[in-house]
Parts: C-alpha cells; sequence; structure tokens
C-alpha cells in the first residue's frame, strides 16, 4: 500500500528542490527579488517535508534524508551564493568588490555544503541542529541584501553584505546548538511571525512601490520585523535548546 504521507513530503521536497533552480534563473535574469519571494516559498515546502514525513508510519529512509539535503543544497546554498555574487542592480557600487564578492559567494556555498553534509552523514537524528541550519541562513542571506543591496534600506554598501555572508557562513559550521522549530517550542509564535512579516516585505516589493506610499512604508515596517525575527532566531535560539545529559554524567 502507498504511503501517502511519504508520497506528499517527497513532493514537498521535490517542490523546495525546484524552487531552488527557479531562484537561480531569476537572479540570472537580475530580478533578484523574485529569487528571493522564492527562497522565502521554498522554507515552508522544507517545513511541510518534515512534518509530513513525521506524519508517515514508514520509517525514515536514507535516499529521503539525502533527497532532503540536495533540496535543501539547492534552495538554501546554491541559490543565497548567486544572489550574494550576482549584481544587477547598482552594478557600478559593486564593480570594485566583484572578485572579493564572488569568493565570499563560493566561501558561503561551501559552508552550507558542509553543514548539509555533516547533517545527513552524522547529525540528522539530534533533536536540534549544530549549527545554523540552512534555511535560517538563507533568510539571513535575504535580510542582508534587504538592508544592504536591494532595495538597500540601509542604504547599498557592498562591505555590509560581504561581512554579513561571511558571518552567516561561519555559522553554519561552528557547533553551536540550534532549535528545530516544532509545534510547542517557544519560538514558534515568533517564528510563524517572521515568516508573516517576509512575505509581506518580499510581495509588496515586486511592485516597486515608492518608499513615500502606503505600499513602501509597509514594506519597510514589515522589513525591520523581518530582520527583527531573524535576529531572534540567531540570538535567543541557542539557549533554547535541551541537549541530553551526557552518557555517564
Amino acid at each position: 500500500m502507498t504511503d501517502r504521507w511519504r508520497v506528499a513530503a517527497n513532493l514537498s521536497t521535490l517542490a523546495n528542490g525546484l524552487l531552488g533552480v527557479a531562484a537561480v534563473l531569476y537572479t540570472l535574469a537580475g530580478n533578484k527579488l523574485w529569487a528571493m519571494l522564492l527562497i522565502a516559498i521554498a522554507i515552508g515546502f522544507d517545513g511541510l517535508d518534515g512534518m509530513l514525513s513525521r506524519r508517515s508510519p514508514s520509517p525514515p529512509s536514507r535516499f529521503g534524508r539525502i533527497a532532503d539535503s540536495v533540496a535543501d543544497a539547492m534552495t538554501f546554498g546554491i541559490a543565497p551564493a548567486f544572489l550574494l555574487a550576482v549584481h544587477s542592480t547598482d552594478a557600478s557600487t559593486w564593480a570594485p568588490y566583484a572578485a572579493l564578492t564572488t569568493a565570499v559567494a563560493v566561501g558561503y556555498l561551501a559552508a552550507a555544503l558542509a553543514r548539509l553534509t555533516y547533517f545527513t552523514a552524522r547529525a540528522h537524528h539530534l533533536g536540534y541542529f549544530l549549527g545554523v541550519p540552512t534555511p535560517e541562513s538563507a533568510l539571513a542571506v535575504v535580510v542582508v541584501l534587504l538592508f544592504h543591496d536591494t532595495p538597500g534600506y540601509a542604504g547599498v554598501q557592498p562591505v555590509g553584505v560581504l561581512i554579513g555572508a561571511c558571518a552567516l557562513a561561519v555559522l553554519m559550521v561552528v557547533p553551536i546548538p540550534y532549535p528545530k522549530i516544532r509545534r510547542g517550542h517557544r519560538l514558534r509564535l515568533a517564528s510563524a511571525v517572521t515568516a508573516g512579516f517576509a512575505a509581506v516585505v518580499l510581495v509588496l516589493l515586486q511592485f516597486h512601490p515608492a518608499a513615500s506610499s502606503a505600499a513602501g512604508l509597509a514594506a519597510a515596517v514589515a522589513a525591520y520585523g523581518f530582520l527583527v525575527g531573524v535576529a531572534l532566531y540567531y540570538i535567543a535560539g541557542p539557549f533554547t535548546v535541551v541537549r541530553p545529559p551526557a552518557a555517564g554524567s
């Protein structure tokens, strides 16, 4: 008998990966805002994948775990790296930093792949993440770009983007515990509100509203809410992780 939950989970994984491919294509086409929106939507499918998988009566398969990591590598590793490396908006400002930007993007991708490889091979059974998970890191890349590149709420600042990307890459691979946000977790509501802010700002910006218009102001307010929500996970997340006692203690 077909396990409908497992099939649905696999379809969610596929949707996640396809959205990552689309995000790369939109970035190459010069529409980074659409790429950011697709990455945010893919995070929803990534979460849905896990939820559906846990409902399945079948035990988790190695194939499903690897497929999930491949999709995550595409959407939360390669796509953010392209967002960092490709600059079709205000290209003249970025021109002096072209080589350094490419190097940082490659470093970010390497950190994401290393983190996913370790998780798939050795840490998938843990009740928490070691290092910032790639979806949250990708969201943070979007925040950095919103404030320092497109639309540049804090001004177009290549140095700010490069420093932020380097910090995010490091936080993916350092062994700091970060929580898996599931039902009942104390950051669950904050994560839902953050997702709402992300949706508002990324949808409104597709219409390129004037900064002084109602839509432009709403997008700016949502962007700051988005920033606070992502920062909350990075700062408060490790303090919400309950780690089991070491053996023999």
